[in-house]
């Protein structure tokens, strides 16, 4: 990290700078770096150009956050689209197909109670996973207490339990202290802005989605058809890596001037050198502001932190 960083700083500064020269500058081997060099570009921080000597410039972390956003939502709109499409064979699966198979591969349940029940075999059942989607979370303090119950029962198992909720539900009281319930008993909770759809997947073998057509709450389809639990898994990692862990559950809400100007220099590209000069500090201190914001917003890099950073209005 720190040699791509280095290199980034030399290209922001002297972007006209033949590539050979540049690596002789900064004193590295050929392969550390074309390594570097494939960081910065995985990142978006480099393009191709003809303007330059070196035939690529450096991006702006600004321009380069910008881009990714909008990748993200270019593939968010697909993936809803993929979403869409799943419901929709769902929905023909229940409707053409349930009837000459039940009891096989995809189950109809109707009914809140049994619903419930489900939910609990499936938690007791589960050994490796529990994954989730949370929109229209119930919000109701019973209900959450039993869902509360449900996924202490799983990871009571060592059950690895991933759980992704809409970023607004967490500003309801109730849910904030459920969530933060199930983070102290081990659970990995994140949040995203937009959720398609409920779901649930179990030890990859076993998918509950919502029934077409029904309120929420009172139906639901239980696949375990391993095509079917693979594209509805699929669908879940897709959003668990667009997602992020929510400051309320790291004790910060906010991050205090010292750590929002680092955020800000980090923005403009600056290393932890320069970084230390103009806040007058120590390489060492601004290492450890880095690796409070980082954790603070559960990123695991620099520049995620810098995307989380944008989401949040942090910078």
């Amino acid at each position: 990290m720190e040699t791509s960083t280095a290199l980034y700083a030399r290209l922001l500064a002297d972007p006209g700078l033949p590539l050979d020269s540049l690596r002789d500058e900064l004193g590295y081997g050929e392969s550390e770096f074309e390594q570097a060099m494939d960081e910065l570009r995985g990142l978006g921080l480099l393009r191709g150009t003809t303007a330059t000597t070196s035939g690529v410039a450096a991006v702006s972390i600004d321009t380069a956050v910008r881009r990714l956003l909008a990748d993200s939502d270019r593939r968010f709109t697909e993936l809803l689209g993929e979403a869409r499409r799943t419901r929709d064979r769902v929905e023909r699966l229940h409707a053409h197909y349930l009837p000459l198979q039940t009891g096989t591969a995809h189950e109809l349940v109707r009914g809140a109670d049994r619903v419930a029940a489900l939910l609990e075999d499936a938690a007791r059942a589960a050994r490796t996973e529990a994954l989730s989607l949370r929109p229209g979370q119930d919000q109701s303090e019973n209900g959450l207490a039993e869902k509360l119950a449900r996924e202490r029962i799983a990871l009571a198992h060592r059950v690895t339990l991933r759980t992704i909720y809409p970023a607004a539900a967490l500003h309801q009281g109730g849910v904030l202290s459920h969530v933060q319930a199930l983070t102290a008993a081990g659970a990995h909770i994140r949040v995203a802005h937009t959720l398609p759809l409920w779901l649930i997947v179990v030890d990859a073998g076993l998918a509950v989605l919502p029934a077409p057509g029904e309120p929420p709450g009172s139906a639901a389809v239980v696949v375990r058809d391993p095509a079917v639990v693979g594209v509805v898994r699929e669908l879940f990692e897709h959003f668990w890596a667009a997602s992020w862990i929510p400051p309320e559950l790291l004790g910060r809400t906010t991050p205090d001037d010292r750590h929002r100007e680092v955020l800000r220099l980090l923005a403009a590209g600056l290393t932890d050198q320069a970084i230390g000069r103009k806040l007058e500090i120590s390489d060492r201190t601004v290492r450890r502001l880095v690796a409070d914001l980082t954790t603070a917003l559960g990123a695991q890099s620099r520049f995620q932190a810098g995307v989380h950073a944008a989401r949040l209005g942090w910078i």
